[in-house]
């Protein structure tokens, strides 16, 4: 088991924000060995978990609470999207970024609400609203840090695909 453990610990470290189902598949055990020994690493402080919009994604300690979140959202393709979008262009309207990225409003208020509810874009409180990096040096260090993975991809691009039907 520690052998396993060690594995996970340094998979973990090495994919900041990986979220559990990957650690599983990554590495090629079973769902519950890899509960098993996510639990214990967290217990025994030795990685952190982060639940961020339903997923639990796990980090080397050394990530602060709002890197955390920062990363989990980076990992997801239309949240990165938005991210990058405000990296490039500053502040925006939320109707621009829809425009932009090819999404539906409702898409788009769904994604800047759980991104401002995280602190890592704020709203201003002009008319109209624009949104906002809150931390933008950071967050474009931390670009560099992750990308979404190929599941979290496909997951993004079905959701635009309901959301293109409803319009």
């Amino acid at each position: 088991m520690p052998d396993t453990r060690a594995r996970v610990r340094s998979h973990v470290r090495e994919t900041p924000g990986v979220h559990f189902n990957r650690v599983g598949r990554e590495l090629d055990i079973a769902t519950g060995q890899a509960q098993y020994h996510l639990r214990r690493l967290v217990r025994d402080d030795e990685i952190a978990v982060e639940h961020v919009a339903g997923r639990a994604h796990y980090f080397d300690p050394a990530f602060d609470p709002w890197e955390r979140r920062a990363i989990a959202f980076l990992r997801r393709e239309t949240a990165r999207g938005i991210l990058l979008r405000l990296h490039a262009e500053g502040p925006t309207r939320p109707t621009t970024l829809a425009d932009d990225l090819d999404l539906a409003r409702s898409t788009i208020a769904w994604h800047v609400s759980n991104l401002v509810d995280a602190g890592i874009v704020e709203k201003s409180a002009d008319r109209p609203m624009t949104v906002a990096l809150a931390r933008p040096d950071r967050t474009a260090e931390l670009l560099d840090v992750v990308s979404p993975s190929l599941p979290d991809r496909i997951v993004d691009r079905f959701v635009r695909t309901v959301d293109s039907l409803f319009e």
